[in-house]
């Protein structure tokens, strides 16, 4: 096996060793397998929609990076219906985005905001 190294900051450090003591992962390393497998599947599913469809995109950001969100969603307000934004605690936002247009756009969406590597969490549901 190919070892990595990868650098995390002490949050999402004590977070996966969290995660790695309540579901029972042996290793840190156990637990980014894992990761990385359900993102490569998530990738996977993503490329198989097609055509029109409806989708929700939550976003949970640093206050500090409003601009960013705000200068990337200008360029998608053909498939932007409606756009909820929430102020969370420790200064964080939650925008939820709900969609509807040709699925390459929304994607394409989704993909500009992980690309900003800005987000604390993103999610894109595809219905």
């Amino acid at each position: 096996m190919t070892i990595i190294s990868i650098s995390l900051n002490e949050k999402l450090l004590g977070e996966l060793d969290l995660l790695k003591e309540d579901m029972g992962f042996s290793g840190r390393s156990d637990v980014v397998r894992a990761a990385a497998r359900m993102l490569i599947d998530e990738n996977k599913q993503s490329s198989k929609i097609s055509g029109n469809v409806n989708a929700v995109l939550f976003l949970i950001h640093s206050q500090k990076v409003e601009d960013k969100i705000t200068f990337i969603k200008h360029d998608y307000e053909d498939i932007i219906n409606t756009q909820i934004h929430s102020h969370l605690k420790e200064d964080n936002c939650l925008e939820i985005f709900i969609l509807e247009g040709d699925s390459l756009r929304i994607k394409e969406l989704a993909r500009n905001f992980r690309k900003c590597g800005k987000m604390e969490h993103l999610k894109l549901i595809v219905f």
